[in-house]
């Protein structure tokens, strides 16, 4: 009997629209897109997307980020980070790969180290210790 096999839906993102205003923690298994207001930590399995409206006070947690809004936090990334022209940072990033695009601002101190547990998702350490 041949086996059906259906394709797998193309990765979506989570999306935080401009003008919407969240207080507390979003934790995803993948991509999120923030236009909005977030007060607390974003703790994402995918990649976080912080539009040049978004904002976000308190903690990003992924795998991978582009960066053209507001963040007063702690960023780690455990693979790519991406601040662009836009992007107003203030507090500290660790992280195995930076890119700034002139005009970007960032005031704080950045370590590029992700061998810690704690710079990458819990559900993902686990995962990568087993490879």
């Amino acid at each position: 009997m041949a086996k059906n096999t259906l394709p797998e839906p193309p990765q979506s993102a989570n999306l935080i629209q401009s003008g919407t205003f969240i207080t507390g923690d979003i934790e995803s298994n993948g991509n999120i897109r923030i236009d909005g207001t977030l007060k607390g930590t974003v703790n994402a399995g995918g990649k976080v997307i912080l539009g040049s409206t978004g904002t976000v006070d308190g903690d990003i947690i992924c795998i991978n980020a582009d960066i053209e809004g507001v963040v007063n936090g702690t960023i780690r990334v455990k693979e790519l980070l991406s601040f662009k022209a836009t992007a107003l940072v203030n507090g500290e990033i660790m992280t195995d790969k930076l890119a700034i695009e002139p005009g970007a601002r960032f005031t704080g101190t950045c370590r590029m180290d992700t061998n810690t547990p704690d710079s990458i998702p819990a559900q993902h350490y686990a995962e990568a210790e087993q490879q």
